[in-house]
């Protein structure tokens, strides 16, 4: 095992903070600041203080596993678990056609992995059916951004400019337990004279941080957002030369705003009148003002929308494509960001192209050495995906996801892959999704690996490689290298992720997310590099030994949008949008919202994060987050078990009492599988545009469970 001190990244949130890893003579791994690293400082959340932990071999898998014939999972060599794979996806292929083979992804993959999942998805098995949990994440803000902007890159600025603004709105982010070390720079922010305002239906740690907690009913962001530019209009505040010289299709986005009067979106949002008015004064006034989304808008059956008319009120107000403005996405994922731009969303290649424009099909494919024909059109999204398990998709290959947690509708999703013939794994720990399938595969895990991945900011970064993986344990490419070449495709696959990632610059040239300027040894060098980076400057320097004129560096692009818009004409789009209800309205059957989300301890599935003893300690379980006069309706005390029963299923966990709740609501966290599992109760229903499910609200009911 090495001794030296390692610079990388953390393994968790699209922060992707800094750390540095050192290896102890007793095989164990320290966890040390890195205060280099510009987003975090030096800044550690306790799991990223604890990451190492996963590392350990009584923690991890350490050897492949197939399922025998009494129906368990039982160590094999790795040359029999890769030939179940192939023969198992190549017997599907045969009998059902490509089609029949789905791919899913996760957003915790390296770029390089996801890259080559896209690849060896529509090289080798042929398939359209690929996508990731990535789609779960911020999918209605990258469509919301595509329309708007003509590009999606979740900030569109780094996040050291948010201190330095006049006023952020903070809607659906509870980051002060997502991620956590990010909360400076809004501490920083007040500390400058600038105003923070957190949307959200829960007074959370973060909501407690603001100057101003605006609390509405979920599900009703997108009121709330029309009814601030009303009274933009109204009051105004357009900035008229900005929304002349650089947007397009005000009248009809300022017509749909003006149909939302305050008066209306308080009766819809709960939020007042006065704290509309509060609102508009805070954000209008400074010289510049952000708008910040996260899940909450976000993952809703209107969530492009939702996000959509948020944009439509940084343009009014001239807040977008301006020094310390704008609006921007926090991703969640480690990786989200990167994992969607090259390859493994079921309607992209890489660069961030569309699968079904010819010419980026023809570009993609002379890199690939293969014919544009033979790549397959677009397929379904994650959890149509899912939803068509064991139906029209027999097999499936997953990686890096954890669908039977994390998917809405679990139960339903868990019954669709038991169902499927044939199912492989590739996890770093035996997850509820690994434990049903029929061949799983242990792979090495972020300490152990160099790759890169994109933060939140649109920051290319390298993660390197700091300690020797355990016996019997291969990378995801070494995985799909030997696959491929199993099922007939003997080249294209390489098992090194630099090699990979200079593929990946070439098939990325020209792209919206345009990494070919970029390279292990820029990444090495600096804090990272923004995209879009072309292999070369515009303007070309003087060699000063030859004299000829060379190609300068190209400095990637911390902010976008200062001088145009990605559209082809430079000018942001207005898109009207009108308020709608959410897919599930409460009834009297169903009569209280149930809306999810995460806590500081635990990470997404829980998956890795549940096998660390500290973290644990700190979240041991689910809960039931209900008011204190729902409580008394109930008759349910502090630490009551509480069942919470939605169209789809049941939930039982304690109920954790506060007044930090709306009394037409409750909340419970994802993490966890089993009886307290809240993504039973959550609704499938699909935002029209960007196929993200609505996690965010559905109607539900309580019952007392004797114990």
């Amino acid at each position: 095992m090495q001794s030296t001190v390692t610079p990388t990244h953390c393994p968790y949130c699209a922060l992707q903070c800094g750390m540095n890893l050192t290896p102890a003579p007793d095989g164990t791994v320290e966890v040390s600041e890195r205060a280099d690293f510009p987003v975090n400082r030096g800044a550690l959340c306790g799991k990223g203080r604890t990451a190492a932990a996963v590392l350990a071999p009584g923690v991890r898998l350490t050897s492949p596993l197939v399922r025998d014939e009494g129906g368990t999972l039982v160590p094999a060599s790795w040359d029999e678990a890769l030939d179940r794979i192939a023969a198992g996806l190549g017997r599907t292929r045969a009998e059902y056609g490509p089609d029949a083979l789905g791919v899913f992804g996760g957003g915790g993959l390296t770029n390089e992995k996801a890259y080559t999942l896209g690849k060896f998805a529509r090289v080798v098995l042929g398939t359209s059916q690929i996508d990731y949990n990535g789609r779960f994440c911020m999918s209605s803000a990258a469509a919301a951004g595509i329309k708007a902007f003509g590009l999606d890159r979740g900030l569109p600025f780094p996040l050291e400019d948010i201190p330095k603004s006049g006023c952020v709105i903070l809607v659906g982010s509870n980051l002060a337990e997502t991620m956590p070390p990010s909360l400076r720079f809004f501490t920083e922010l007040r500390e400058n004279g600038g105003t923070l305002i957190v949307i959200d239906p829960r007074r959370t740690k973060t909501a407690e941080q603001a100057d101003l907690h605006l609390a509405p009913r979920p599900g009703t962001d997108l009121a709330l957002a029309l009814g601030l530019l009303h009274l933009v209009i109204a009051e105004g505040r357009v900035d008229e030369e900005y929304v002349r010289e650089r947007t397009a299709g005000w009248e009809d986005a300022r017509a749909a705003a003006m149909a939302h009067w305050p008066e209306y979106v308080e009766r819809i949002t709960g939020v007042s009148v006065p704290q509309l008015r509060q609102t508009v004064r805070m954000f209008c006034e400074p010289e510049s003002a952000m708008v910040l989304t996260a899940r909450g808008p976000e993952q809703q059956s209107k969530g492009t929308d939702t996000v959509g008319a948020w944009i439509n009120l940084c343009l009014a107000t001239g807040r977008a494509g301006r020094p310390l403005s704008g609006y921007g996405c926090l991703t969640g994922q480690g990786n989200g960001q990167g994992g969607r731009e090259h390859g493994q969303k079921a309607d992209q290649l890489p660069g961030y192209r569309k699968l079904d424009d010819p010419a980026a099909r023809a570009h993609v494919a002379e890199v690939w050495g293969v014919d544009p024909d033979s790549l397959p059109g677009p397929g379904r999204s994650a959890y149509e995906l899912l939803d068509a398990l064991g139906s029209d998709i027999r097999s499936l290959l997953l990686m890096a996801s954890n669908p039977v947690v994390s998917a809405p509708r679990a139960a339903h999703v868990e019954e669709r892959i038991r169902s499927l013939d044939f199912l492989a794994v590739c996890d770093v720990v035996l997850s509820e999704t690994a434990a049903l399938a029929d061949v799983v595969l242990p792979v090495t895990q972020w300490a152990e690996e160099t790759g890169t991945t994109t933060n939140l900011e649109g920051r290319v970064l390298l993660r390197r490689r700091a300690v020797t993986p355990p016996d019997g344990i291969r990378s995801d490419l070494e995985v799909l290298h030997e696959l491929a070449a199993r099922l007939g495709v003997e080249k294209g696959f390489p098992t090194d992720p630099e090699e990979v990632f200079e593929e990946l610059r070439r098939a990325s040239a020209g792209g919206a997310a345009d990494y070919s300027g970029i390279t292990y040894r820029r990444l090495a060098e600096e804090d990272g590099v923004f995209w879009p980076c072309p292999a070369e400057a515009a303007d070309g320097g003087e060699d000063a030994l030859s004299g000829e004129e060379t190609p300068t560096v190209h400095p990637g692009t911390p902010r976008l949008f200062l001088d145009r818009f990605a559209t082809p004409d430079g000018r942001a789009r207005f898109v009207p949008v009108s308020h709608r209800a959410i897919a599930e309205e409460p009834d009297d059957e169903y009569p209280v919202l149930l809306t999810t989300g995460r806590v500081v301890a635990q990470y997404q599935s829980g998956a890795q994060t549940r096998r660390v003893a500290e973290l644990n300690a700190a979240a041991p379980g689910p809960f039931v987050e209900l008011h204190p006069r729902l409580a008394a309706r109930l008759g349910a005390a502090e630490g009551d078990p509480v069942a919470v029963v939605s169209r789809r299923g049941r939930a039982v966990a304690p109920a954790r009492i506060t007044d930090a709740i709306r009394p037409d609501t409750v909340f419970m966290p994802f993490h966890w599988p089993g009886a307290g599992r809240a993504n039973t109760l959550t609704n499938p229903a699909l935002d029209p545009t960007s196929r993200m499910p609505e996690f965010k609200a559905c109607a539900v009911r309580l019952e007392t469970v004797e114990t």
